[in-house]
């Protein structure tokens, strides 16, 4: 029997699932095999709609080699694992001759852990462990959440988190899971042979498509014990979130409240001398992050050095000496010896990392309100290490509706490690982008608006003028706005001026969950919904409910965010303009997310309103406007005030 042609696996694939193919599709899933094929890279930039998933799946199925997905969402992995993968395996069998198995595979946390749910969590203040389900009042939201959870037990089949309907907060999963620090070891452990985590870890074992996400895929890279089974090809969906997952895997942080969490889990378990001096240097540094003042520290100061030398070699100590003793008065001594040893290591190991003071690596003090001051430490930039660890040994293709910023793949392509597109050589991964377009028209659904006539936007104060538009907007669309700010405050600032002048109801994030207010916000056309970085990316509402998606400002990073400048820096000092590499680039991607969530669907129409005049007047105004869909361009208001009334007298007539 001939080996079945691609066209004919996406045929069936599409059918299955009751879609339609796409040229677009076609195109991607023809790149995708060339790549895999090939043993090379490809960008491609999918926009929605274009059924980007099968566009991977299909040739990645055809391939026969193991493939490991990774996806930044929740949504998107259950789509892949509950809906496409199921479908477009089924619609392949017969053609292939064969039934390709996947799995899901997180990070240890996200599954129950069942000597913790059986045992008890050891606790910091007393010697043992303590049964969380007595502990709390049984009327408790806390005590109610661990009495599902334990019923839930006897019936998963998973002990993923994500299974758990309706959820629990994180507070009360963390009484019945571990880090991977934490575990016993599935060797050492009681309840070892019936292990969540370590059934996931053998089915993707097992599988010929694992399904992760970046958090796992960045832990896989960055710590060199392999967590994922080997593989021959690396698909990444959502891959503009990547470099940002990463950055977060590799960053560390230390706050008096963790090191003094490591003491008390540590003190009854070593000699006296060895918890004085863990607890002398945590006293230390405590009193050096009360003075802390918010910002990036380009040399650490004498104080702090002093601090976290003291704390480093009073962590090895106690590491040492929890390794040397044995106390049989403590109840599960295990489980308490190996939480108490999670917790100093970690605090050795960002307290060393900081004193060893790489100068690849960038240090601040932040400041919340809640949670006082907290030391942190990130890479200035992860491109080398994406470089190594992803692009050799396997093919890789990254995929996402945005890729392309300023007109090439040459900006996301370098925050990956990569050079620029056709460049030659030995050791230089070899790589392609492509854009597929998206089958919707653009230019005819849409209008990008840009406030042309507004102030520019200072640091801070009040913009009357541009809450002046943006109610003239609202109300010449009917509602139906998605509202996207740069920052909470002025998300909240918004809300209430338009509270007070419009008979719209205005949703404002952070006063529901955000699944509620999306769903809100979808049932209801004269609704709007305001909110900050979540929204920009996380919002799928065709049809009429969403016509109108506002930006207040160009979403730069803060002048004061350390890691952004730092990076800025770096490009400068290196002979390239840091603006446009790190902030320029920063916002072109964050804007082109939300410019997508416009249009979701083909019969959708609308604005999207910038209400920030840098876009239209300033140098890199049409870099950042290469970076959006094509919608038609003007900076005419009574234009865009006509277009929004028309769509929502049509909408009306429709409904």
């Amino acid at each position: 029997m001939t080996k079945p042609s691609l066209p004919e696996l996406l045929h069936a694939a599409v059918t299955a699932v009751g879609g339609v193919e796409r040229p677009g599709q076609v195109s991607m899933a023809e790149a995708v095999a060339e790549a895999v094929d090939d043993g090379t890279h490809l960008l491609v930039q999918a926009g929605t709609g274009t059924g980007k998933s099968l566009g991977y799946l299909v040739p990645a199925l055809a391939h026969g080699e193991r493939v490991v997905i990774a996806t930044a969402t929740l949504a998107l992995q259950r789509q892949l694992v509950e809906r496409d993968l199921p479908r477009t395996v089924d619609s392949l069998h017969p053609l292939l001759r064969r039934r390709p198995e996947f799995a899901m595979l997180k990070g240890r946390s996200n599954y129950l852990c069942l000597h913790r749910l059986h045992e008890g969590v050891p606790q910091d203040e007393e010697e043992g462990l303590f049964d969380p389900f007595e502990a709390a009042a049984p009327t408790s939201k806390l005590g109610q959440d661990l009495l599902r959870m334990r019923d839930w037990a006897d019936e998963t089949e998973t002990g993923d988190r994500d299974a758990l309907t309706p959820g629990v907060s994180d507070r009360a999963w963390g009484q019945v899971s571990v880090s991977s620090r934490e575990c016993l070891g599935a060797s050492k452990c009681a309840y070892g042979a019936e292990c969540f985590a370590e059934m996931a870890r053998e089915r993707a074992k097992l599988a010929d498509v694992v399904v992760t996400n970046h958090a796992l895929l960045a832990i896989d890279a960055i710590e060199g014990a392999p967590v994922l089974p080997p593989h021959e090809v690396l698909i990444i969906d959502e891959a503009h979130e990547l470099v940002s997952r990463v950055t977060g895997a590799a960053t560390g942080e230390l706050t008096p409240g963790q090191v003094n969490r490591a003491v008390r889990r540590s003190a009854k378990l070593v000699n006296e001398k060895a918890a004085d001096a863990l607890q002398t240097a945590a006293e230390t540094f405590e009193r050096v992050m009360e003075l802390a003042l918010p910002g990036r520290l380009e040399e650490i100061p004498e104080d702090l050095g002093y601090a976290l030398l003291a704390l480093r070699d009073a962590a090895r100590t106690v590491i040492s000496a929890i390794g040397a003793t044995r106390d049989k008065s403590v109840q599960d001594e295990d489980a308490v010896r190996k939480q108490a040893l999670a917790s100093v290591e970690s605090v050795h190991d960002v307290a060393e990392r900081i004193t060893q003071g790489s100068e690849y690596d960038v240090v601040w003090y932040e400041r919340h309100d809640r949670f006082g001051a907290s030391l942190r430490v990130a890479p200035m930039s992860v491109s080398g290490l994406l470089r190594e660890k992803l692009f050799t040994d396997r093919s890789v293709v990254l995929t996402s509706a945005t890729l392309k910023l300023g007109g090439d793949f040459n900006g996301v392509g370098a925050s990956l490690g990569l050079s620029p597109e056709g460049t030659e050589g030995d050791d230089v991964p070899q790589w392609k982008g492509l854009d597929v377009g998206s089958p919707f028209d653009y230019p005819k659904q849409g209008i990008l608006y840009v406030a042309r006539h507004l102030a520019t936007p200072g640091r801070e104060g009040s913009r009357g003028d541009m809450l002046d538009e943006l109610a003239e907007l609202v109300e010449a669309a009917g509602g139906r706005t998605l509202g996207l700010f740069s920052s909470m405050r002025a998300a909240q600032a918004a809300a209430e001026e338009l509270r007070g002048r419009l008979d719209n109801k205005i949703l404002l994030q952070g006063e529901e969950t955000l699944g509620e207010l999306i769903k809100s916000f979808a049932a209801d056309p004269a609704t709007c919904l305001f909110g900050t970085l979540s929204l920009w990316q996380g919002v799928d509402v065709p049809g009429p409910s969403c016509q109108l998606v506002v930006m207040d400002r160009i979403p730069f990073p803060r002048p004061d965010d350390p890691l952004m400048s730092a990076r800025q820096k770096a490009v400068e000092e290196a002979g390239g303009n840091g603006f446009m590499a790190v902030a320029a680039t920063h916002a072109a991607l964050l804007m082109a997310q939300g410019a997508g969530r416009l249009v979701r669907a083909t019969g959708d129409r609308g604005v999207v309103a910038v209400l920030d005049p840098r876009l239209a007047n300033a140098r890199y105004g049409s870099y950042l406007r290469a970076s959006l869909p094509d919608f038609w361009y003007t900076t005419d208001r009574n234009q865009a005030r006509r277009s929004l009334a028309a769509i929502d007298t049509a909408a009306k007539a429709g409904a």
